[in-house]
């Protein structure tokens, strides 16, 4: 019989990809360009940011496969490729640096520079597609879900994240997440070149 209740596996994987994902997208590190973006346009509506970057997180989950496919690549060599990705994007949280620059030139719309790319950018669709590799598909699904909902709250708290956090406290969420997805890309490489022993 179908068991739908979540087992300690269940738990810990959707904890683990739950973090991957709030770190990659970095909603709270992203505080900065998000408070710049809506003192140039006024109010971020924050649902629709919040729909239109679930959407494309689900779509990319669900077809990528397919797309790789038609490309002739396998899931573990796009992982591979995704946890170097998330290993890079790590070391940018960690050192401070800046591999991926956010278009800070996008026209005044909340579905261009907040839900894509600054939400639903390369690194994010990157890494759902890696985690799949890894982690159960539903595992994956509820994590994204938790997340959207991450993001929801915190388009509509800008203003009091700002001032609860400060620049010192936002720079620290950076370092310690960026500190978890190296150690989770490692992982991810790990698993799919078969270095992990059993």
């Amino acid at each position: 019989m179908a068991d739908f209740g979540l087992t300690a596996k269940d738990f810990s994987q959707i904890v683990t990809v739950t973090f991957t994902l709030f770190a990659v997208i970095d909603v709270l590190g992203s505080l900065p360009v998000i408070i710049g973006i809506k003192k140039k346009m006024g109010d971020i509506n924050a649902m629709q940011a919040t729909l239109v970057s679930g959407a494309l997180m689900l779509l990319f989950f669900l077809i990528g496969e397919q797309m790789l496919q038609f490309m002739g690549l396998d899931i573990k060599s796009f992982a591979i490729a995704g946890s170097i990705v998330i290993f890079i994007l790590g070391l940018e949280m960690v050192l401070g640096l800046e591999f991926f620059k956010p278009d800070k030139d996008a026209k005044t719309s909340t579905l261009v520079p907040v839900a894509f790319p600054l939400i639903a950018g390369s690194g994010t669709l990157t890494t759902v597609m890696s985690l799949k590799a890894a982690y159960q598909y539903y595992n994956i699904l509820i994590a994204i879900f938790i997340n959207l909902i991450v993001i929801y709250i915190t388009l509509r708290s800008v203003n009091v994240l700002e001032r609860l956090l400060g620049p010192s406290g936002i720079l620290v969420i950076r370092k310690f997440f960026g500190v978890i997805l190296l150690a989770i890309a490692v992982k991810i490489f790990m698993n799919n070149t078969g270095l992990v022993a059993h």
